[in-house]
């Protein structure tokens, strides 16, 4: 038994350097560019997540939801009398149920001007651009439009893009990229999404 501990304790030494040196190396302070994207699900709830953080040390964060808006969102009604948050909402659902290009593509880039409001906005330190990735996948907002967007943005503002499907140039742009991994969903299987736990 004392040479598994002696054994262990050099492992954690050895892991302890080598993070320590990992963090030292990390000098470069600015907002961030997350892309949490694959078909698994997740997504949004670790969004919210990140924002529900932000606003636990006191900062601004707004949140633009494409898509999802007529659903309910647990997190989005436990966090809305946060005066710190700020939502605007698509509000067209699921664009197979409003089958109509022209309508989406209205509403898109209704939501999308509160979105450049939001990011042109140095106050604002968590922007949360949920399922805009099928905006771009299905030709509602183009991708230099977004690009020119993020790229205007406050230095230390962060924001988060979620969706399935990430334009590859999105991909590239970003500084953490986290691909949800589907291996089983309750829904193939028959079972409803179900509240406070799915959404």
């Amino acid at each position: 038994m004392t040479d598994r501990n002696a054994r262990h304790q050099q492992s954690m030494q050895k892991l302890k350097t080598h993070v320590d040196g990992r963090v030292a190396a990390a000098t470069e302070q600015r907002g961030l560019l997350m892309v949490f994207t694959g078909n698994g699900k997740g997504k949004t709830t670790a969004a919210w997540g990140t924002v529900t953080r932000a606003l636990g040390y006191g900062y601004r964060v707004g949140v633009v939801q494409f898509i999802k808006g007529l659903w309910e969102c647990g997190e989005r009604e436990r966090l809305a009398e946060d005066a710190n948050l700020e939502v605007a909402v698509m509000a067209t659902g699921f664009t197979w149920e409003t089958q109509n290009r022209d309508s989406d593509i209205a509403a898109c880039q209704n939501v999308w001007r509160e979105a450049e409001r939001m990011l042109a906005d140095p106050g604002v330190y968590l922007v949360v651009l949920d399922e805009l990735t099928y905006m771009l996948k299905f030709g509602y907002l183009d991708f230099a439009t977004l690009e020119q967007a993020l790229a205007k943005r406050p230095a230390e503002q962060t924001v988060i893009v979620t969706g399935r499907n990430a334009h590859r140039d999105l991909l590239a742009m970003a500084d953490t990229v986290t691909e949800m991994q589907e291996i089983r969903h309750a829904f193939n299987d028959g079972l409803q999404a179900r509240r406070g736990i799915d959404y």
